[in-house]
């Protein structure tokens, strides 16, 4: 009992000490509620500057939902096509919305894959090999150039981020590489469905409409990293802007207004969009010159994204471990396979 004791004491330390502080963002304000009984887990965002884009975690086909600013559902895009776990979706220059089949809690895949669907619903299924053994992973993020980066998902370490290591061949595999990784410090923003564990697991990702910023997001906040010349893995370098999303159920969606607007959403019946205005302009140009952080650029090492602080011993590793571990059985229950 006392060995349990002092480590959920060395856990609520780590918790309460190792947060990186937030901007002076504004509090995120609601939109409108998405009411419509087809759209029960928001897990991707997108927006064209008139309308917004959003899809289920999961499903059975390929469903994306054209949402009017008062979250009505206006139409629905639709492919036959059977995805296996789609977790989130970017919108590249051409209109083409790109749908991160990439979900896999179990570990068990041998490939992923990325959907590229037109606004007619035509598909092009593009399968995906990493290069280090399976990931589950739920954000994904565009460059300029279209090129996909996927960020894994990860409870007991760093998140790994990979693109392409060549030319996209439908339907492949294209093989992936990997060009860095991130750490997030646990926050005390409230909301998620794992407590504080929920801060460092990542559950989307998002581009800016001129790709300056790049956005990612745990279960409680969003982390803007400065990208001046669309150069995605030497943003996720640099040190972020962090802008805590409190009280959302299970938050895995997140996308920017072409004025810089930084939208929010999560899943579960009734829940709302919420919009951080003029996010984009926290990413000042101070914060763009700065140095990378603390591991270096994202490229082919490390960089502490206000990654959790290391602490001495094996004991703090063991209680981590131990803790994570119970916080992702109660997570992968409240979800599917």
């Amino acid at each position: 009992m006392l060995r349990r004791c002092a480590s959920l004491v060395v856990i609520v330390l780590g918790l309460a000490l190792c947060a990186p502080p937030a901007t002076a963002a504004e509090t995120p304000a609601t939109v409108c509620t998405v009411t419509d009984k087809r759209i029960t887990e928001l897990s991707g965002l997108v927006s064209d500057g008139r309308n917004w884009y959003a899809i289920n975690d999961g499903g059975t086909s390929v469903q994306v939902f054209v949402l009017g600013r008062d979250c009505v559902v206006q139409r629905v895009i639709t492919n036959s096509t059977d995805p296996y776990d789609v977790e989130d979706l970017a919108r590249s220059q051409d209109g083409t919305l790109w749908l991160s089949d990439t979900g896999d809690n179990d570990k068990k895949r041998d490939t992923v894959a990325l959907l590229a669907v037109t606004p007619q619903g035509k598909t092009t299924l593009y399968r995906l090999t990493y290069p280090d053994g399976a990931h589950d992973a739920e954000a994904l993020l565009l460059d300029r150039k279209g090129t996909p980066y996927l960020v894994t998902k990860n409870p007991f370490g760093d998140s790994g981020v990979y693109r392409p290591s060549g030319e996209l061949r439908s339907p492949g595999p294209t093989p992936l590489e990997r060009v860095g990784s991130l750490r997030f410090k646990t926050t005390d923003t409230p909301g998620g469905p794992v407590g504080g564990f929920g801060s460092v697991l990542v559950t989307g990702g998002a581009t800016s409409a001129d790709g300056t910023v790049i956005a990612l997001r745990t279960y409680t906040d969003a982390y803007l990293y400065p990208a001046p010349d669309g150069d995605v893995a030497a943003a996720l370098g640099r040190d972020p802007v962090r802008i805590p999303l409190a009280d959302e159920q299970q938050g895995e969606a997140i996308a920017f207004e072409q004025d810089g607007t930084l939208l929010s959403g999560g899943e579960g019946t009734g829940r709302p969009i919420r919009a951080v205005k003029g996010a984009t302009a926290l990413v000042t140009p101070a914060t763009t010159d700065a140095a990378p952080g603390a591991g270096g650029q994202a490229t082919g090492s490390e960089t502490d994204s206000g990654g959790m602080e290391a602490l001495p011993g094996l004991l703090f590793a063991l209680c981590v471990a131990g803790g994570a571990a119970f916080a992702w059985t109660k997570l992968r229950a409240r979800r599917r396979g």
